[in-house]
């Protein structure tokens, strides 16, 4: 691996082994980071051998956001849910147009650096409450001809995340790939055509207790414009 990707994250590195686990992944690019969103590279504990990845891969933004508008959620059944007006459908997209803008570019971009040893996480938070935020998160890594998109937490509230004494507001930015709440929702492909058997590699093998995952032919898909629908 490149030393000059590694050197300028020495001290988040540092940071990150005084954490914890001895197979935490740890970042080795950052591609795009402010206080609410990052998308970034991190070293996969588990790509080993034949568990690497296939990485790095070619894949425009047109592409990506294909993959990205496919993405869908299904919420659980919830009694009088009809009562509420602000309440989504009960299966709708994950990511808005203007959240499909912003990530495919710098997906497609990690995806093209990444190492075979390397997958692209992504984070987003927002603030629900005065004491509350919310955080979606995870990753995703290329086997073969298959994407497959891990996304560990879906507007997951802090609140409910962390290991005794860890800080929910550092803890939940150092582990985009681990759950922090319990969460129901499916994590869903359109269209269905496109998606492939998700076998048990490299990072998906460490989280497969947790992870809510999805794998994508993504080459099947036709490239669409960032944010089209």
């Amino acid at each position: 691996m490149n030393l000059t990707r590694i050197v300028p994250l020495c001290c988040m590195t540092f940071l990150l082994g005084l954490a914890g686990c001895e197979n935490r992944q740890f970042p080795t690019m950052i591609l795009y980071e402010s206080p609410t969103s990052f998308v970034r590279l991190e070293h996969d504990p588990m790509a080993r051998g034949s568990q690497r990845h296939s990485h790095p891969v070619a894949i425009t933004a047109e592409e990506m956001a294909a993959v990205w508008s496919g993405l869908m959620i299904v919420e659980p059944s919830r009694l009088f849910s009809f009562l509420d007006k602000n309440k989504e459908p009960q299966r709708h997209p994950a990511f808005n147009d203007a959240e499909v803008r912003f990530f495919s570019p710098l997906l497609a971009k990690g995806l093209g650096q990444a190492t075979s040893e390397e997958v692209v996480t992504f984070y987003q938070t927002h603030q629900d409450t005065a004491i509350i935020r919310k955080v979606t998160s995870g990753g995703m890594f290329v086997d073969g001809e298959d994407l497959h998109i891990v996304l560990s937490n879906y507007r997951a509230p802090t609140h409910a995340a962390s290991d005794p004494g860890v800080d929910d507001t550092t803890d939940d930015r150092l582990t985009p790939m681990r759950r922090i709440a319990p969460q129901e929702a499916r994590l869903e492909f359109e269209p269905s055509g496109a998606i492939a058997p998700s076998q048990e590699t490299g990072v998906s093998s460490l989280f497969s207790a947790e992870r809510r995952e999805v794998v994508v032919r993504y080459r099947r898909l036709a490239p669409a414009n960032a944010g089209a629908r």
